[in-house]
């Protein structure tokens, strides 16, 4: 009942001015920073993993700024589920769209890490083409309906839960749909392995080089920026990967977290610092959280 009333809540602030629905997003995460203790602590491990440099006064109002982007991306999302396309599409500002159409119609896998705006890009990439992409499902089923249907509200979306694996991503790839896919969270090294992310030994899936070399298909990179205020946001595809797959998926893995390290020093605040990225770790090293 409380999940079905909190959606209601969440649908009803899809009608409100973008400027409005912003202000909640920037309310909602003061509010939680203090009280989200653990998901805090995480973001201070992770920042001090990954920048050093940085003093903890610093690495504290990065994590207070990442709370209020981060629940920007959620209170956001009641537009990308409910508002028309146009609504939508006024939001955004696409560059290097050169990249998307080069690929477009033809075997592609759009490399999207977790920034706070990647929602924005499946919602965009949707009302072009048919795609398919991997979801992680809910504790409670009424959310994953409801997350299913609202990815899918474009188009004819494939979606594949990750316990379904990759043979399903691969057949509707060999039939032209283009594939979604945020490679960048820890998910064991059964399928990849520990290389470095900002220096430090992180699991990393060496699938996105496998699925090119079964498919044939060009890697193209595609982050979105989300502006400040009510600015909207910019989604930036760059040029498909050249030389790729290498035939190392070590050394593809590689270029990959050094791509998303680029990417992550331009908009520190946006990343998902608040996930564990390095909770599985090399046999003999101690837990870092």
């Amino acid at each position: 009942m409380l999940t079905r009333l909190g959606v209601f809540v969440f649908w009803l602030i899809h009608f409100l001015p973008f400027r409005v629905i912003v202000a909640i997003g920037n309310g909602l995460g003061i509010l939680l920073y203090p009280l989200a203790g653990e998901r805090r602590r995480v973001g201070m491990i992770n920042l001090k993993l990954c920048f050093p440099e940085m003093t903890d006064e610093d690495r504290k109002k990065l994590v207070r700024d990442h709370f209020k982007m981060f629940c920007r991306g959620l209170v956001e999302r009641s537009i990308l589920w409910w508002a028309s396309a146009e609504r939508i599409n006024g939001l955004i500002r696409v560059e290097g769209l050169e990249h998307f159409e080069a690929i477009k119609g033809g075997a592609a896998i759009f490399l999207v890490p977790h920034f706070v705006g990647m929602d924005t890009a499946g919602q965009w990439i949707a009302q072009q083409i048919d795609a398919v992409s991997m979801y992680a499902n809910q504790k409670n089923q009424f959310l994953t309906e409801l997350l299913l249907k609202k990815r899918a509200r474009f188009g004819n979306q494939g979606l594949y839960s990750r316990q379904q694996g990759l043979r399903p991503i691969i057949k509707a790839m060999r039939e032209g749909k283009a594939f979604f896919y945020l490679p960048d969270q820890d998910q064991g090294i059964k399928d990849g392995a520990f290389v470095p992310f900002f220096g430090v030994p992180a699991a990393t899936m060496t699938s996105v080089s496998r699925i090119a070399q079964m498919t044939g298909a060009k890697v193209v990179p595609s982050i979105v920026r989300v502006l400040p205020g009510a600015a909207g946001y910019v989604l930036t595809f760059y040029p498909a990967w050249e030389d790729f797959p290498s035939g190392d998926d070590i050394a593809d893995a590689r270029r990959m977290n050094a791509f998303i390290e680029d990417r992550v020093r331009e908009m520190p605040e946006q990343y998902f610092w608040l996930h564990k990225r390095f909770k599985t770790r090399p046999e003999g090293e101690a837990k870092l959280y």
